[in-house]
Formats: structure tokens, C-alpha cells, sequence
């Protein structure tokens, strides 16, 4: 893991919050918000939106990322995750999974209320990912 250093994260977190607010989390009550910033220097807010049939529900790191790319982003640079929990919220193997595929040298960034932070990479949070071991002799990894 990362330290955070003196890179200016303070819009992408604070975009984060604001995209908290708007989750739809009415069976669980679990508030989780995203922001990604693109290489054009875009932020895109996502929310987790719960469905009463769970595998129905989008996490908000999906949200954001699928925000970007619906408006035709293609250069995920970083992310931030954040939640009112105890330590930072880390995200599900299915968003590690779309963060691999749509952002592989993304930068990550874990934050809780109280401003705790673990500073990572995507390539940290999935070792051994899907696209490393190619299907049908070909790689696609990173290719959209």
C-alpha cells in the first residue's frame, strides 16, 4: 500500500461524499459513494443502489465507473471509496473485477468518516486477475 503523499485528492473524496448521499440502500442501510477521476480530468459520482432481490444491486464503485465510461471515458486514472464505517470500506470482488478491466494502473483510495485511509492500487486489490490468464490464447486486458 501507498502512502498518500501530497497528491491533491480532496475533490475526488469530497465528490465521493456528495455521491454517498444519494445512495438507495433501504434494505441494508449501508450508504457507500464513489467518485472516479479520468485522464481528462472528469469526476463521475457513483452510489450503491440495492435492489429487494440483492443480486440486482450496483455497488457505487461500479456506478462511478460505468458513469465515466457511459460518458465516453476511456482513461480511469483513480477512485475513491468511502463510508461511515469503523475502518475503510474495501471494495467487492466483482468491482475489483470491473476496476481491473476499466482502469487496471487506477490509483485507489479507501476512506472512512473519520478520514482514515489505506492508499492502494487496483493491481493490489486483485492479484491474479481474470485478464491475467488470457482466454483462448489472446489478452484483452485493458482493451476497450
Amino acid at each position: 500500500m501507498k502512502n498518500n503523499g501530497d497528491d491533491n485528492w480532496d475533490a475526488l473524496i469530497e465528490a465521493a461524499w456528495k455521491a454517498r448521499e444519494m445512495a438507495y440502500a433501504p434494505y441494508s442501510g449501508f450508504q457507500v459513494g464513489a467518485a472516479v477521476q479520468t485522464a481528462s480530468g472528469s469526476i463521475y459520482g457513483g452510489c450503491n443502489i440495492e435492489n429487494v432481490s440483492y443480486g440486482l444491486t450496483n455497488c457505487a464503485e461500479r456506478t462511478a465507473m460505468f458513469q465515466a465510461v457511459a460518458n465516453g471515458e476511456r482513461q480511469l486514472q483513480r477512485i475513491v471509496v468511502c463510508a461511515d464505517t469503523p475502518e475503510p470500506v474495501s471494495p467487492c470482488g466483482a468491482c475489483r473485477q470491473v476496476m481491473q478491466e476499466l482502469g487496471p494502473q487506477m490509483e485507489v483510495l479507501l476512506i472512512n468518516r473519520e478520514g482514515r485511509q489505506i492508499h492502494t492500487t487496483v493491481a493490489e486489490l486483485l492479484p491474479y486477475s481474470f485478464q491475467d490468464f488470457p482466454q483462448g490464447g489472446e489478452s484483452h486486458k485493458g482493451d476497450m
